[in-house]
């Protein structure tokens, strides 16, 4: 498992170089005309490489049959024998057109979903605002629950540190309570066991690309944290996460962005299917 996660998070190296260039309009576009520009283009993409990862020939003749076991319900709709036969060649046809759509789907799934994960560091949260106080919890790897490691975050001028640290010795945790006071793209620090640890912190108006976690070495954290590289298993730190406030927009607030992205790029692709000539 510790091989896979390294495997992750060196794909995450280039999906995050290629996700902040690709991305970056998102940082000063409306929500909804970033996601509605993304969702169109990866709905045209998809298209073209479903066109040429799929057997078009054999997709036409399943469909055309079905058309023609449907037209014959209609004709012979008094009777059974043609009626039976007809509808188990439509469902024949349906069960084919998913075996034909499976090699373009097991093409498309891998880059559809780390364009999902980039895209959900833009559009999962909002970043915090000026006078916004938020959580910040550390989860310390189980191999320090008996030494108790003595850790600090420090001080900076971006953010105030309210309450903490609080140590939840049941959970292995330790919080802390801060207030930002200044916008930009700044760094937690923490100090444990005589060595440093980072962790982003995002603060400011609109769209940001922000990470709610710094992960440990697990698959599905580094895959759906990718922003920032995983902590090691051997650390004293296991992972460190900020709770940011939910985005509120059907476009591209919490949630809906994924909603809004899937249906938009699937009209964009119904509607470009008859110019590029594809069969479905």
């Amino acid at each position: 498992m510790d091989f896979f996660a390294q495997i992750i998070t060196w794909i995450n190296v280039l999906t995050n170089t290629l996700g902040r260039f690709v991305l970056a309009p998102v940082g000063f576009l409306p929500g909804w005309l970033s996601n509605t520009i993304i969702s169109a283009v990866t709905g045209i993409v998809l298209l073209i490489i479903f066109k040429y990862t799929s057997n078009q020939n054999a997709i036409g003749s399943v469909k055309d049959g079905i058309w023609a076991n449907l037209m014959a319900l209609w004709l012979f709709k008094d009777s059974v024998a043609v009626t039976l036969k007809s509808q188990g060649r439509v469902f024949k046809g349906a069960f084919l057109l998913l075996f034909h759509s499976l090699r373009p789907m097991l093409v498309m799934i891998v880059p559809v979903c780390l364009l999902i994960f980039q895209m959900g560091l833009w559009y999962q949260y909002r970043p915090l605002q000026i006078a916004e106080q938020t959580l910040v919890t550390m989860e310390l790897n189980e191999k320090t629950s008996s030494n108790q490691p003595k850790i600090n975050l420090e001080p900076d001028p971006a953010y105030e540190i309210v309450t903490g640290p609080v140590r939840l010795v049941s959970k292995n945790q330790i919080c802390w309570q801060i207030k930002v006071v200044e916008n930009g793209s700044h760094k937690l620090i923490f100090q444990a066991d005589r060595k440093k640890f980072e962790k982003e912190l995002a603060v400011g108006n609109g769209f940001m690309r922000l990470s709610s976690k710094r992960p440990d070495q697990n698959w599905a954290d580094i895959l759906l944290h990718p922003a920032e590289k995983p902590f090691t298993s051997d650390e004293v730190v296991k992972s460190i996460s900020i709770e940011y406030p939910d985005r509120q927009s059907w476009t591209s607030g919490t949630d809906w962005w994924l909603i809004y992205f899937f249906i938009a790029s699937m009209v964009f692709a119904l509607m470009f299917k008859p110019f590029l000539n594809v069969k479905i």
